[in-house]
């Protein structure tokens, strides 16, 4: 099945930049407070999202304001830390994690985490995760299409309609892979005629370069950490 363009309503391009000019100065000083975190002698959070993206993430949540985010992967924690941060500023919030390796318990600070934060430890699978409670949804996780199958049937339908969705690793080349999770879940998208956005500088380089303009433009080009693929996708179920 062919890619959905990757810039559809109702998330799109304009959606991000007016997001960054709206919270421009609380992102700035997230950023810093991101940047703190990998000085030497801080814990190791090993990023795996890129600055855009991360950044993106703590848009939405500071945008939609959800009361329960779940993550669904953690690794060290650095999507966590942005999560969490976000949430932080928006006054309220909670956010509960899941992962089978436990690294971000010993790297996320509890300033960020004391009273917002609950880590599952093991397979999210066999969680007990409560799919009507949850109003934003991070996935990050293992990246083969089983899983993806697995979320696509037997989590993302059981969401409510409108829910913020993001998804880790799609767009790390201009086409997500065959086999991929990716293509797993850009298909169940597509037959649903469910668009998504991405930052990806492989898939939609037009986008990753206008937003870097934006960030040049409210003096957010500095780079938290090195990585510039961007390989997220964002989107909202349909029905609202």
């Amino acid at each position: 099945m062919a890619d959905v363009h990757p810039v559809l309503s109702p998330f799109a391009l304009a959606d991000a930049a007016d997001l960054y000019r709206a919270y421009a100065a609380d992102l700035a000083a997230a950023r810093a407070a991101q940047r703190a975190l990998l000085a030497p002698g801080g814990p190791r959070l090993h990023p795996k999202l890129d600055d855009i993206e991360a950044e993106l993430t703590y848009l939405l949540v500071r945008h939609h304001r959800p009361r329960l985010v779940a993550e669904i992967g953690t690794f060290h924690g650095w999507s966590t830390t942005w999560l969490l941060r976000a949430l932080r500023d928006n006054g309220e919030g909670e956010l509960r994690s899941y992962d089978i390796v436990d690294h971000a318990r010993r790297s996320v600070p509890a300033e960020l985490a004391d009273g917002r934060w609950t880590f599952h430890h093991g397979d999210v699978r066999q969680a007990g995760l409560t799919p009507g409670l949850i109003d934003y949804l991070f996935i990050d996780a293992a990246h083969t299409a089983p899983f993806a199958r697995w979320y696509t049937t037997g989590l993302l339908p059981q969401l409510r309609p409108g829910v913020p969705v993001s998804v880790h690793d799609v767009y790390h080349r201009r086409r997500a892979g065959r086999f991929s999770e990716g293509r797993v879940v850009l298909d169940w998208l597509a037959t649903r005629g469910l668009g998504h956005f991405t930052a990806s500088r492989a898939a939609a380089p037009a986008e990753h370069a206008a937003l870097l303009a934006v960030r040049r433009e409210l003096g957010l080009a500095e780079p938290v950490h090195r990585g510039d693929h961007n390989p997220m996708i964002f989107f909202r179920l349909g029905g609202a």
